[in-house]
């Protein structure tokens, strides 16, 4: 009851501060210093308090402008124009202003020829993020996932995006992108970089993002208040162990009232992977080698339309679609026993399964400026997630090699998951130094499985009643939150606190029923001194949650072969962990940082083997707890104008608590992680730009398994074209093949190895032509949400 009450507090309170503004108009004439009028010069209007671009326009044939709807405010106007310096005029607008003059002087530097400026990136940090910005760097050529790679403290490995030894939470403009780790990783490789502005590493987010964000990535694209039109298309082709092509377009429009954008991507591979498991049974050796084939085509399309209602009103209307008609999955495995009792010593067994995915998402967003200083944003959002998967597996036993049995069934697996939510918030600017934020958000969550099995008997289908299951899962979250924030001169801070009710009921028809209902409350809080001009420190707290995915909680078994299971777990609790940090920046250039962090139920996919039945399961487990600690070094140093350099290093000691079959199980371990991040720029304009990144992640320990070392390289290469209407880029991947990893389990009676051998291994070549005013940035964004992550995980 405490907690709807709560919610009409809330509301009511959302509701209050309505005021009415005066609007009003500036006019005048660009020229040169010959009195000659300047055409299509870009205009910005800034507002005077903190330079936040609020509109924009640009001059006409004849050099005049007109900016409207402003209201009674110090303003900064910004005129630029190519070959000119930019010119910045002081305007108090407090009543219409007529014949303002703006005179352009010819840059010194500019030359007979229109010459692109590249950029480097840079780096901020803040005291709860890591601003990296790439705008018209070498690196905004490419697509999302190759900024990713060279971003600070961000790891992309084998179809997995890790912040410092934790999966983020990955939005685009404040919006979450939730899919499956490779529908992700597909959908930001078919994303172009051209518009993006910078990422934010966010390691301790406020209270306004939902409380399962322990770490955020946030993808920063460019706004645009100039209005026009542009477009692109962009080809790529990658070479690994087998080849793959992506091709897509974009648009994007904005006039007077009007934002729309539409993309679309296509994307054929063929990817391998091959997994070689060696596991020792009681009296027994077994050594399994997993040949791993997939085939896929997937559709990506996105369209947002964005309507300016009046001054103070906005709405938008965004779809996302993610269709995979085509996925193919052959896994081809040959077992290798060592046995005195067994009658047979070879297996070779086949499992083909072929899916049809569609992930749809559309959302409603209405923004109203309450006030100059106020503003209420409403979110309603529906996404519809149907999957399909028919299997069918054949299995052969050898007596050397003399085959003494075979075995085979089919599957038909099915899951549709609906997911509506709706979103309320309020942001007040208090004054030029602090801020208040509250909101209120309400999600559903329901999916409905099925699977079936046949065995396949004498040649005659027959009902496996054991693995013939329907599971059905409602989940309901209320949640609302309070933020504030301060900067001063001298020192910032922010706090909030979020409350988040959890209703879930799930239940199988084989009588496996699950219900929680917990109310937790998740605090933030980060404090920033500046001790002097150059030195800068800062302290962190927040608390999270980690709620399993749909697909761990899932019960419903999965056969690789005969022997090899992948299975959920309907009894999982969800993941709670603190994390403290102390950190202190030099001359913006070194951070040095100490941090701890627990989480209490931690759950992993473990391969456990049933040493009766000689089975090996991967199933999702809770253990007690699992703790790091550790100290961060990070540098970032331009070594000469057109090299920049950034080096990070984390020393860590990762120890996982647990229970299994009654008995209690320790095991820890320090580790390192290292990145260190090149870019640099070539000839006199700068057009031929180069990235080099280097990991190294050392051995390790993560869910009560030995993790061995890894290595990853990544190096492109990108070259502007047709005055930077075109570019090539040519990328290459772990090219010295350190990608692989081995994990192993060695406690009471489990004793196995599983390698992994990827497909990391690759030459890509990338063409992107523009068109338009290629001046333009997007309103691209994302339309999923939160609970998207949670709908699988791939195997």
């Amino acid at each position: 009851m405490y907690f709807k009450k709560s919610f009409f507090l809330f509301s009511f309170f959302l509701f209050g501060f309505i005021s009415l503004a005066q609007t009003l108009a500036v006019s005048g004439f660009v020229k040169d210093t010959n009195n000659e009028p300047v055409a299509f010069a870009n205009m910005l209007v800034l507002q005077a308090q903190d330079s936040i671009a609020i509109t924009g326009t640009s001059s006409d044939e004849k050099g005049m402008f007109t900016i409207d709807k402003l209201k009674p405010a110090s303003y900064i106007l910004k005129t630029s124009f190519i070959g000119f310096k930019d010119n910045f005029k002081t305007l108090n607008v407090e009543e219409d202003i007529n014949g303002v003059s703006i005179t352009l002087e010819e840059s010194v530097e500019a030359l007979n020829e229109v010459q692109l400026v590249v950029e480097k990136p840079t780096l901020k940090r803040e005291a709860d993020r890591l601003v990296f910005k790439v705008e018209n760097t070498a690196l905004s050529q490419g697509n999302l996932v190759e900024v990713l790679r060279s971003t600070p403290s961000v790891l992309v490995l084998d179809n997995t995006i890790l912040v410092k030894n934790a999966t983020p939470a990955v939005y685009i403009n404040d919006r979450k992108v939730h899919l499956s780790s490779s529908e992700l990783i597909e959908l930001l490789q078919g994303s172009s970089a051209a518009n993006i502005k910078s990422v934010e590493v966010i390691t301790n987010p406020s209270a306004k993002y939902d409380a399962d964000s322990g770490v955020v990535l946030n993808i920063v694209m460019s706004k645009n208040l100039i209005t026009g039109y542009n477009g692109s298309v962009f080809s790529n082709y990658t070479q690994g162990v087998f080849p793959k092509y992506s091709a897509g377009t974009s648009h994007y429009f904005k006039g007077d009232k009007t934002n729309l954008f539409f993309n679309y991507s296509y994307n054929n591979r063929k990817d391998d992977r091959v997994d070689v498991e060696n596991i020792s049974y009681p009296d027994e050796e077994w050594k399994t080698i997993l040949d791993k084939n997939t085939w896929s085509e997937a559709h990506n399309l996105g369209f947002n339309f964005d309507y300016n209602l009046n001054e103070k009103s906005t709405l938008a209307i965004s779809a996302n679609a993610q269709l995979l008609p085509y996925f193919k999955y052959l896994t081809r495995s040959n077992t290798d026993v060592e046995s005195n009792s067994n009658s047979f010593n070879k297996i070779e067994a086949q499992s083909l399964s072929r899916d049809d995915r569609q992930n749809t998402g559309v959302d409603l967003d209405y923004d109203y400026q309450l006030s100059e200083s106020s503003k209420l944003s409403f979110n309603s959002h529906y996404t519809n997630y149907d999957y399909q998967r028919k299997q069918n597996v054949d299995s052969r036993y050898f007596d050397t090699l003399v085959v003494i049995d075979e075995t085979a069934f089919n599957v038909k697996a099915n899951q549709v998951t609906n997911i509506i939510t709706s979103q309320l918030d309020y942001a007040l600017t208090i004054n030029d130094k602090s801020s208040f934020n509250s909101g209120v958000k309400f999600s559903n969550v329901k999916t409905e499985s099925s699977i079936l099995q046949n065995d396949i008997i004498a040649g005659e289908e027959v009902l496996n009643e054991d693995n013939t299951n329907t599971f059905e899962y409602d989940e309901d979250v209320y949640a609302a939150f309070l933020d504030y924030s301060y900067n001063g001169e001298k020192f910032t801070f922010s706090a909030g606190l979020r409350a988040e009710q959890t209703n879930i009921s799930g239940a199988s028809s084989n009588n496996e029923i699950n219900k929680q209902d917990y109310l937790e409350f998740f605090p933030t809080a980060n404090f920033s001194f500046q001790v002097s001009e150059k030195v800068n420190s800062y302290v962190n707290y927040k608390r999270s949650i980690e709620r399993p995915n749909y697909t761990y909680l899932n019960p419903f078994a999965y056969y690789l072969n005969d022997n090899t299971i992948v299975t959920g777990n309907p009894n999982l609790k969800p993941i709670f962990t603190n994390k403290y940090l102390i950190g202190t920046t030099i001359n913006n250039k070194f951070t040095f940082e100490v941090f701890y962090r627990k989480s209490n139920n931690n759950f992993f996919e473990l391969p456990i083997q049933d040493n009766t039945e000689n089975v090996i399961v991967y199933t999702p487990l809770n253990i007690e707890s699992t703790e790091e600690m550790g100290f961060d070094f990070e540098a970032y140093l331009n070594i000469t104008d057109k090299w920049f350099l950034y080096f990070g290093s984390s020393t860590y000691n990762y120890k996982d608590k647990g229970t299994f079959s009654g008995n209690s199980i320790q095991l820890d371990r320090w580790a390192n992680f290292s990145m260190m991040s090149n870019d640099f720029s070539f000839l006199k304009d700068n057009s031929l730009t180069a990235s080099l990144t280097i990991y190294y992640i050392g051995k390790t320990v993560q869910g009560l398994q030995t993790v061995n070392t890894r290595w990853d390289t990544y190096f492109t290469m990108a070259k502007t074209l047709f005055n930077n209407k075109a570019s090539i880029s040519l990328s290459v991947s772990d090219f010295f093949n350190r990608q692989d990893y081995s994990r192993t389990v060695r406690f009471l009676d489990q004793n196995s190895r599983i390698s992994n051998d990827l497909d990391t291994r690759y030459i890509s070549l990338g063409f992107r032509y523009k068109f338009g005013n290629t001046k333009l940035s997007t309103n691209q964004r994302s339309t999923s949400k939160e609970e998207l992550d949670r709908l699988k995980k791939e195997h």
